[in-house]
């Protein structure tokens, strides 16, 4: 069978690092197929070269059995293809619709858009999606971070493509929008459309997909059958070295540095609970059950309307963020791109944005930011040609590294860590998993927001569970069950 696409010894080169070295496979259409690889293994690279954003410096591309030199992102729509980015390339100040059919719009003979149109065809796709949550008018702004990742997809499938490209798109979904996609996912495969799934959640590949192959170092490693292989051979090949992820003795204490006395803000009422010394504290829940609002209203990101947040014994209320950091607490968000992150800056300036080096003097030490930043880029295995480098050109694993990194600087007695393994593979993962042990060992408090239940299990002392802005229940980490906090999350 002709394959939709293929990719022949495709390479290509940036300063200081071949992010992709002569990689070759095929994509069939109705086929769903996995794409695998550590962060910075080339992945987000072949996706900026599969839709025009980048071209190869060799290699060639295949697309309906006829040679194709995509000169960028209109010509790759042309050919039938659309992609759903990892991170969100929507624009908060338009509508739903605007967003959805952005320089597609419907105009009339002045070239003004035909608003009435431009709802109607916006309504029926996102019934045709079974979203009732969204409706054409709403600003995109003011929608939560899993119903921007809908409306990415929307966006996407209003193109009707022929190869769409999906990176990490659950990373930021509920368990219904999941399903939701899974079934478009299918139902796409079954007309004939050819997919490119990339994640780093081994049960959706080996729940979707029907073959996977795997990128490392830029390197192709080769093609499996899914029915024909299993997670621990992705992940070997992957790393090249198997990955455990298992609980670990506890290191907390009885000393509480933070607690939450019956604490009411945007999103959530009544929360209470402590945060003791040398503790992971797990906090589950779906996405919108006001988790992340209260880590925002503990750090200053919003304010509290009634309750006590006491640190270190004392009362605080932090009117804003600076006044949190002051106070020894750092947070690093879900949103790195949005809330976080200064893209077109380098690695070394935002690293250093909060705790900069300063000479005897006052002044600002260059010297000593760099050294700082290597030693960071070092510990927490940054994948970078330099730490000059902009953060932008990173993938999004390296991303959230350096915004960990950041925070560590700073050296806070609480940290709130909101989705800290967003977008990173296995490997990744551990690693930081292994950096928030070492963390709580050295007395850190530490709050863990997470969606992914063995991540919590895992690590957590103990996990509290949220469901519509109230606390449901409390379950020991050692003893924790998947089936147990989907119940208190649910019900």
């Amino acid at each position: 069978m002709t394959p939709f696409l293929q990719l022949t010894a495709i390479s290509k080169q940036f300063p200081g690092v071949k992010a992709l070295d002569d990689v070759s496979f095929a994509v069939h259409s109705g086929e769903i197929h996995a794409l695998c690889g550590e962060n910075g293994a080339g992945k987000s690279t072949l996706m900026n070269i599969l839709t025009g954003n980048l071209s190869p410096d060799s290699g060639e591309l295949v697309l309906r059995n006829q040679p194709v030199q995509l000169s960028g992102p209109t010509e790759a729509s042309r050919q039938g293809i659309a992609i759903v980015y990892q991170q969100l390339s929507l624009v908060d100040s338009l509508s739903v619709a605007e967003n959805i059919f952005a320089n597609r719009q419907p105009r009339n003979q002045w070239g003004l858009i035909r608003y009435k149109e431009l709802y109607a065809a916006t309504t029926s796709l996102l019934d045709r999606l079974k979203l009732p949550d969204l409706r054409p008018q709403m600003l995109v702004g003011n929608l939560s971070t899993g119903q921007k990742q809908m409306v990415e997809i929307a966006k996407a499938l209003s193109q009707s493509p022929d190869l769409l490209l999906l990176d990490e798109p659950t990373a930021s979904l509920t368990e219904r929008e999941t399903q939701t996609l899974f079934r478009l996912i299918t139902q796409l495969r079954e007309s004939g459309k050819a997919i490119v799934y990339i994640s780093h959640r081994l049960n959706e590949i080996f729940a979707l997909a029907d073959r996977v192959s795997i990128l490392k170092d830029g390197r192709y490693q080769g093609t499996l059958t899914i029915s024909e292989t299993n997670p621990t051979e992705l992940i070997r090949r992957m790393v090249g070295r198997d990955v455990v992820v298992s609980r670990q003795p506890s290191t907390a204490t009885n000393n509480a540095v933070l607690v939450l006395e019956n604490v009411s803000g945007p999103g959530f009422s009544n929360v209470s609970f402590r945060l003791n010394r040398g503790e992971i504290l797990g906090l589950a829940g779906l996405i919108g059950a006001g988790r992340t609002e209260v880590a925002r209203a503990i750090f200053g990101a919003s304010q509290t309307s009634s309750g006590t947040i006491l640190l270190r014994g004392k009362t605080i209320r932090p009117a804003h963020p600076a006044d949190a950091v002051e106070l020894g607490i750092g947070y690093l968000p879900e949103e790195r791109k949005s809330l976080g992150l200064f893209v077109e800056q380098t690695i070394i300036q935002n690293i250093i944005t909060i705790c900069s080096p300063r000479t005897k003097a006052g002044l600002f030490d260059a010297s000593a930011s760099q050294e700082l930043t290597e030693t960071y880029q070092k510990k927490l295995s940054i994948r970078t040609p330099s730490v000059r480098e902009y953060v932008g050109k990173l993938s999004g694993g390296n991303q959230q590294k350096v915004m960990l990194a950041r925070w560590l600087l700073t050296n806070p007695d609480v940290l709130l860590v909101d989705e800290p393994t967003h977008g990173m593979d296995v490997g990744a993962k551990a690693e930081v998993y292994a950096m928030l042990r070492q963390l709580a060992a050295e007395g850190k408090a530490i709050l863990l927001i997470s969606s992914e239940l063995p991540e919590l299990m895992a690590l957590s002392d103990r996990i509290l569970v949220m469901r519509e802005g109230q606390l449901t229940g409390e379950v020991s980490g050692d003893k924790a069950t998947e089936e147990q906090l989907m119940a208190l999350a649910t019900h």
